[in-house]
């Protein structure tokens, strides 16, 4: 490995993906002839949302040679990001043979049939495929859970799920999988049973604390939980969704503590959008804006393992987007991202307490999609584990919002079960060209809508850099 190639790992790791890109340039230009070096660079600019020059790339390197697995792999993201949904297919298929039971190819494989089709038993085609050539690995069981509840059957993903335990006890993805199936078919017993094995196999495992600490609010065993909650959150305080699940246990205990980053004005907080200044009209700005989206969004079902229903996701990172419409968009976000900082004020609270953090580099987009909800969509209540800040920005909300809450946007309503239901403490009407920051660790959810119109939004993250 050369200076440069270690170099770009160690910036690549640290989430520098720009000074890494620009190492591997360097070590593309000193050794033009190799195929890791080619991969290097084309895994960047895929990760960078470049994709037609990572497709370019990664092919190159194939041609130069390049027979691993990973290389196959990185072409067909690039593809699946260019909309060459074919040629993805036939990539994700060459990178699976090449290496048999290849669960992260398998896994991306069978959630592009799932998006492109919405149809279960296609998704789970290359899977059972695997299976049968004797390539499966324990992994796959989990994905294929997964697209089982993303088809709306999580009883099937349950059932596959205890099958695959019964052979492999310690198995925390398994027991974390089976952990949240249990929970979407309303058995609080056997989610807390697996959370609890999947904490006991692995007790310095945040996710199974987490998972834990869900499964005792679900049960009733409130007091338990926001103890463990608050453990967590001493060795992980930046971790958005312990945040979540110790508000909901303080709320439900009775603690104002719970309800207060739903009351807080300056936690919560919409803004109006300025029209960039090359558009003549905020509704030109806005419509070119929903054409730039709606052409990313080619596809039949959501992905896997995300918050909407009845709609589409974006695959892209669209703060990196070329498109003048999408830049522009980004460009008057920045200024209100500082605002909504500059005005949080001091405090200890979790969002507040990461100011310091944030230092002379500021902060930086981690992650930007676009949603298009269909008539009937809604999202499921959620946090963002990895955030600090998140955000909706609504382009085209449907006529039908007038009719609160139709189409609305929840704040507060816990995604887990609770004893009691807790109810959403505020909502807040989509508007077009109005953005909503927020703390990433508050529950967020947004509301069925009737009609025959959709709703489209871009939302983002946001962390300290």
């Amino acid at each position: 490995m050369t200076d440069a190639a270690a170099a770009a790992r160690t910036l690549k790791a640290a989430g520098r993906l720009n000074d890494a890109l620009a190492l591997q340039r360097r070590d593309v230009a000193e050794r033009p002839d190799s195929p890791v070096a080619l991969h290097n660079l084309a895994a960047t600019l895929g990760d960078l949302s470049l994709f037609a020059e990572a497709a370019a790339t990664a092919r190159a390197a194939l041609d130069k040679g390049g027979r691993a697995p990973e290389t196959h792999l990185v072409h067909a993201r690039a593809l699946q990001g260019l909309m060459q949904l074919d040629a993805a297919e036939r990539a994700y298929a060459q990178a699976a043979q090449r290496r048999p039971g290849y669960p992260d190819a398998l896994r991306d494989w069978a959630q592009l049939r799932w998006m492109r089709s919405g149809k279960l038993d296609l998704a789970l085609a290359p899977l059972e495929a695997a299976a049968q050539g004797g390539g499966a690995v324990p992994g796959l069981t989990v994905v294929r859970a997964r697209l089982h509840l993303a088809a709306g059957d999580p009883a099937g993903a349950l059932a596959l799920l205890e099958r695959a335990i019964r052979g492999d006890q310690a198995d925390l993805a398994l027991r974390l999988a089976a952990a949240s199936a249990a929970a979407q078919t309303g058995q609080a017993d056997a989610q807390l049973r697996h959370a609890i094995a999947a904490l006991q196999a692995q007790p310095a495992s945040a996710e199974a604390a987490k998972a834990a600490t869900t499964a005792l609010i679900g049960h009733g065993r409130v007091e338990e939980a926001r103890d463990l909650a608050v453990r967590i959150a001493q060795h992980h305080p930046d971790d958005q969704g312990v945040h979540a699940l110790l508000h909901t246990a303080w709320r439900l205990l009775g603690d104002e503590r719970g309800a207060a980053p739903y009351a807080d004005e300056r936690l919560i907080r919409p803004f109006e959008v300025p029209t960039p200044p090359a558009w003549p009209s905020r509704s030109q700005w806005l419509a070119d804006l929903a054409v730039a989206l709606r052409q990313r969004h080619g596809w039949r079902a959501h992905p896997v393992d995300q918050s909407l229903r009845f709609g589409s996701q974006t695959q892209e990172d669209l703060s990196r987007a070329p498109d003048p419409p999408i830049q522009a968009l980004f460009a008057s976000i920045a200024p209100l991202v500082d605002r909504y900082i500059a005005d949080l004020g001091p405090g200890q609270d979790p969002t507040r307490a990461r100011v310091a953090q944030m230092g002379a580099t500021g902060w930086r987009f981690a992650g930007a999609w676009s949603v298009l909800l269909r008539p009937g969509g809604f999202h499921v209540d959620h946090v963002h584990p990895q955030g600090w800040l998140s955000s909706a920005l609504h382009v085209e909300a449907p006529s039908v919002t007038d009719q609160a809450p139709q189409g609305w946007l929840s704040f507060g309503r816990p995604g887990i079960a609770t004893r009691p239901p807790l109810p959403p403490l505020r909502q807040i009407r989509p508007v077009g060209g109005q953005l909503v920051l927020f703390p990433s660790h508050c529950w967020h959810g947004t509301e069925r809508f009737a009609g025959d119109e959709d709703r489209l939004t871009v939302a983002f993250d946001i962390v300290p850099a």
